[in-house]
């Protein structure tokens, strides 16, 4: 039995995740971001306690098949800026669509009418949000996060970055720098 959990996109959650179902002697699950295989059905009784307890702790179990699918888009995506060491050099769609099995017109069709944004904008959205961490711990310059993240140029990515937060890459560090300048201050 699959189980499709909305809201699990840290190692944390999947701890929180296993901990819930340890606790209705839930065994042999596999936990993985927005994903729960178990072996075995589960009864009503438990499922609704599950539901519950996933709640509780800011998760959502999934059942309806469109909720459940811009789920499986959003881990895909998360997963492919957040969690890869290099993005795919194939355009996302291609491999948003290689990985979930369906054609992307569909997958961005439902995306939309679920999240109410475009897969393209959430796409973009985490894309800066995966800038904002590499301008963080400073470790790569701005033609390094560029190739990394696969923006034509840095130009490129400077509009993108602008356009979301209101800032350009470089005053955006220059605001971080100041704020732990301040914290070391206390």
């Amino acid at each position: 039995m699959k189980l499709y959990i909305k809201y699990m996109v840290s190692l944390r959650c999947k701890m929180m995740v296993h901990q819930e179902l340890e606790k209705l002697n839930i065994t042999n699950a596999i936990v993985d971001l927005g994903l729960v295989e178990i072996p075995e059905d589960l009864s009503l009784e438990i499922r609704e306690e599950l539901k519950i307890n996933l709640l509780k702790s800011g998760l959502e179990l999934l059942d309806d098949k469109k909720s459940i699918l811009t789920e499986k888009i959003k881990n895909v995506v998360t997963e492919m800026i957040h969690h890869y060491n290099e993005l795919p050099k194939e355009n996302f769609s291609d491999h948003i669509s290689e990985k979930l099995g369906y054609d992307y017109t569909y997958l961005a069709n439902t995306f939309s009418e679920v999240k109410g944004i475009t897969l393209q904008q959430f796409i973009i959205i985490n894309k800066i949000e995966k800038i904002k961490e590499l301008l963080l711990y400073n470790e790569l310059n701005l033609t390094e996060i560029s190739y990394k993240l696969n923006y034509s140029s840095v130009a490129h990515l400077s509009n993108q970055f602008k356009k979301v937060t209101g800032f350009s890459p470089s005053y955006y560090k220059q605001l971080n720098q100041k704020r732990l300048d301040n914290l070391e201050d206390l």
